[in-house]
């Protein structure tokens, strides 16, 4: 055997580096060493042949190869896991822990407080002997491999913090001895090491993380820390089998104290266990089925938090989810009434539901951060988080109880109110339709975007059922899916048609809006009234013809399939082969063919009266009359260039909308001779030599006409 101190050695042959071994590079046969620390802190290492380890690791890349799911609680809450860990190493109960925040020197002028620098976690367990020691030096160390270790925990502080120092006393043989080191950055896992005699009574250790890296500590208050400290370490807290060591926060600043074990045992307690009805629940994997054990807790005063799901791996919370992703009735909190009102306040709280297995302690990652199977699905595995999380949701929510069942039924009633007030044509979908997903309060918007989605999907599946009907040779089977189809199909025409009648309702309101004067006492321009019924500088090129509210001057128009809207007849060129133009003159057709009649229409502004006046360039009957001329003389084409077919015997339809004060009805009585109608809302004429009936119709017949025709439809939804 021979000896040496830390360093490179020629021994037999053989490149040695003594600094630290371990077993989790082993590398090839060759030559090792076994190495221990003497008392005076010199290095014996004895060569065993047979393996040679290597001793070096790049440090800075694992640390940098860090990133599943860590933050920077992560060291703090492996720090006091370690220290439990140690404690329950010689104590079967009993214990204490304390954990001092460290803060830097400036203080913020808002809150008074300094940024938090680091942590020191201090015990009283076993401390770093010679196997704890070399356990630390050991990537992937297997020491606490029964307790669920991963041997990499340490490497998470200096993925948040820049030095980690170790002072601890152990036991030696009967004799309490002191040890001190640092964790390396380089290739070193322990640098800086001395052990000496010490006068200490008892063993423990004290564990030192700082100089906060580019990410900042989130959180600068005791009470802030404490509870995201408790609500990690809560697996702890409750174990049924281990009693937790009492865990101390301590603010180095002022020295103010937290108990977090006071959480859970003062009267006035903050965490409060809720009976869950199925504390177990069983998820078949692929091969075998999984039991997952859900607890699940009130937390109270929660400030900005949410209620959420914590899957646990060897007794440390691994991920969450907010339980609103699988229950939108969570996103709020909750409230506990006293039943003394007059000396108590409610106390608001959320939800926290922990959740165990044997599943998730195999499945963890290494950094804790994450597990190996997959988010939403899980082919490999056989159970995905999300499978887990949902089924947890189930669980809290049964054990909240009426609380979830009030907010559901409020949430129904503001779905029922949109529908009843704003969307009626939804009535019958709604009736099918899982409004679970929605939030908890539902804009209309979200109602709306969800019936048009349940629409869609109801659609797509009987178009699907009618393909299936068709590609089917089975008569028999197909009558009764033809009638189960039909009825699907005859629900959503309903639904299309209601949708169309209350689009109507709303569109009047909006005319008779337009016909009245504004808050200056002046009536509405031509252009805004045109607008409803059909909007200007527009063709079918840029605007479906379903679009038009044609249907308010006559419901024939309907059938429209090509419209131009205030665009000039000479020189417009549309790839459609009927001609419309609005506004100065317009007029509809079927085909070109010289037997379908042609529609002109003319609109004037409300309560405008002077195309009455005998120098007026604007009168409206005679434009309708020269536009019927030019068609005839063949002056225009169809916008594919073709003649517009009209013959003798072609009949034409004009129209002139506007206000009928007593200057206009004198004009078109005595001068133009046309008839009133019946109801004197109108007048009519007919010119036999061009074969054009016109008509001259007050905008409150138009309004009035279309209401009346629209009144029993609107009646029937009640609107």
């Amino acid at each position: 055997m021979g000896s040496c101190r830390e360093g490179s050695r020629f021994w037999k042959g053989a490149v040695i580096r003594a600094s630290i071994l371990r077993d989790s590079f082993v590398n090839d046969v060759s030559i090792g060493l076994r190495c221990r620390y003497l008392p005076v802190g010199e290095r014996r290492c004895e060569a065993v042949a047979g393996v040679r380890r290597l001793s070096s690791i790049n440090i800075k890349r694992a640390v940098e190869n860090i990133r599943s799911g860590t933050t920077v609680y992560t060291p703090v809450i492996e720090l006091i896991v370690n220290a439990i860990q140690a404690i329950r190493a010689i104590k079967p109960a009993g214990g204490l822990i304390r954990v001092t925040i460290l803060r830097g020197k400036q203080i913020d002028m808002i809150d008074r407080l300094a940024s938090v620098d680091g942590f020191i976690v201090e015990d009283d367990g076993i401390g770093f002997d010679q196997a704890h020691r070399d356990s630390f030096d050991t990537l992937y160390s297997a020491l606490k491999a029964s307790d669920g270790g991963k041997g990499f925990g340490r490497f998470t502080c200096l993925k948040y913090f820049d030095h980690l120092s170790v002072e601890s006393v152990f036991n030696d043989n009967g004799e309490l001895r002191s040890r001190r080191f640092e964790m390396g950055t380089g290739n070193d896992i322990i640098i800086s090491e001395a052990v000496d005699e010490t006068d200490e009574g008892s063993t423990g250790s004290k564990v030192t993380i700082d100089g906060v890296k580019a990410v900042k500590f989130p959180d600068k208050g005791i009470d802030i820390i404490a509870r995201v400290l408790v609500e990690r370490l809560l697996p702890y807290f409750i174990d049924r089998n281990s009693e937790c060591p009492r865990i101390v926060v301590v603010d180095g600043k002022d020295g103010t104290t937290v108990i977090l074990n006071d959480y859970l045992s003062l009267d006035n307690r903050q965490i409060v266990e809720l009976t869950v009805a199925e504390p177990q629940i069983v998820i078949s994997s692929q091969e075998e089925e999984q039991a997952f054990d859900v607890r699940v807790f009130k937390f109270y005063s929660p400030r900005a938090s949410k209620s959420k799901i914590a899957l646990v791996a060897h007794r440390r919370e691994v991920t969450d989810v907010t339980i609103q992703t699988y229950i939108p009735e969570f996103a709020d909190e909750f409230y506990d009434k006293p039943e003394d009102r007059s000396t108590s306040r409610d106390r608001n709280y959320v939800v926290k539901a922990y959740v165990f297995g044997d599943y998730l302690d195999r499945n963890v990652s290494l950094e804790r951060g994450a597990f190996n199977f997959q988010r939403d699905s899980d082919l490999i595995y056989g159970i995905s988080q999300s499978q887990i999380e949902a089924r947890v949701a189930e669980a809290a929510r049964d054990a909240v109880g009426e609380e979830i069942s009030a907010r559901r039924e409020r949430k129904a009633a503001r779905i029922e109110e949109y529908i009843a007030t704003e969307a009626p044509w939804h009535r019958a979908l709604s009736r099918e339709a899982d409004f679970s997903s929605l939030p908890m309060k539902p804009s209309p918007e979200e109602i709306e975007l969800h019936l048009q989605t349940a629409k869609f999907q109801r659609e797509v599946q009987t178009r699907a059922q009618v393909r299936q009907i068709l590609e089917s040779e089975n008569t028999d089977a197909m009558r009764d899916q033809v009638a189960e189809v039909v009825a699907s199909i005859s629900d959503t025409s309903k639904n299309d048609l209601i949708h169309y009648v209350s689009m109507r309702k709303c569109v009047l309101d909006l005319f008779g809006r337009a016909l009245e004067i504004d808050d200056s006492g002046k009536h509405r321009s031509e252009g805004e009234v045109h607008d409803i019924i059909m909007p200007r500088r527009k063709n079918t090129e840029t605007l479906d013809y379903e679009q038009h509210n044609l249907w308010i001057l006559d419901e024939r128009l309907n059938f429209t399939e090509y419209v131009t809207s205030d665009l000039p007849i000479d020189g417009g060129r549309t790839d459609r082969s009927d001609v419309t133009i609005f506004n100065r003159r317009i007029a509809f057709r079927g085909d070109n063919q010289p037997s379908n009649p042609i529609t002109i229409f003319e609109f004037k502004k409300p309560q405008r009266h002077d195309f009455a006046n005998p120098s007026s360039d604007d009168d409206p009957v005679q434009q309708i009359i020269r536009y019927v001329n030019q068609i005839r003389e063949g002056r225009f084409k169809t916008p594919k260039g073709r003649d517009i077919l009209v013959s003798d015997n072609t009949t034409f339809y004009g129209y002139v909308v506007c206000d009928l004060p007593k200057k206009v009805s004198d004009w078109l009585l005595y001068e133009k001779n046309f008839t009133v109608m019946p109801d004197a809302l109108g007048y009519f004429q007919w010119f036999p030599n061009i074969r054009l009936y016109m008509e001259v119709l007050s905008w409150t017949k138009v309004l009035a006409d279309a209401e009346m025709r629209n009144k029993v439809f609107f009646h029937k939804l009640g609107i």
